[in-house]
């Protein structure tokens, strides 16, 4: 039993090697871009899956007890839970972790070269109109690739986050109603 349980490096070696390799993945992930992020294809799942491999002895330096693992698992919940009360409290560290969303198109007019950057493609761009019952690229108000890698895209009378009143529909209304 002493064996399962027993450490081959002190505690604080585990919890340096999680902070280390959490914040070599972040990097890789940030650096991935926001669309790798928000489309997870078979490709992906793969990356994923080499990704988790090709760090676990980083992680864990061969140690295969419970109680690294703990320590470990412990370790990284604690940085995740960090990462977002800093993100949370802090706007300057949720744009250097986080990003800002990118304008893909605004006013009937697509970026192209913001799609081709930001590796969306129109196949995707056109999903995201469907999905927000747009019809015709003329009809979009703004069009933004989150920071999630999802695409947002408001028709023309709601942008900026306020409803836009369409000129037809401008009438007086009575009081309560």
């Amino acid at each position: 039993m002493d064996a399962v349980l027993q450490l081959s490096a002190p505690w604080w070696v585990f919890v340096l090697r999680g902070v280390v390799i959490y914040a070599l993945v972040m990097v890789l992930v940030r650096l991935s871009g926001k669309r790798a992020i928000g489309q997870f294809t078979p490709f992906d799942l793969v990356l994923l899956i080499l990704v988790g491999n090709a760090v676990q002895n980083g992680l864990n330096g061969g140690d295969n007890s419970v109680t690294g693992a703990v320590i470990l698992a412990a370790t990284l919940m604690v940085l995740n839970y960090a990462v977002a009360w800093v993100t949370a409290r802090s706007p300057a560290a949720e744009r250097l972790l986080e990003g800002r969303p990118v304008v893909l198109a605004h006013d009937g007019v697509v970026f192209s070269e913001m799609l081709e950057q930001e590796l969306v493609s129109r196949q995707d761009f056109e999903e995201a109109m469907r999905l927000n019952g747009i019809a015709n690229v003329a009809d979009i108000g703004l069009a933004l690739l989150e920071t999630d890698g999802k695409i947002s895209v408001l028709p023309r009378h709601r942008i900026d986050g306020v409803v836009r009143v369409h000129p037809a529909s401008r009438r007086r209304r009575r009081p309560g109603h």
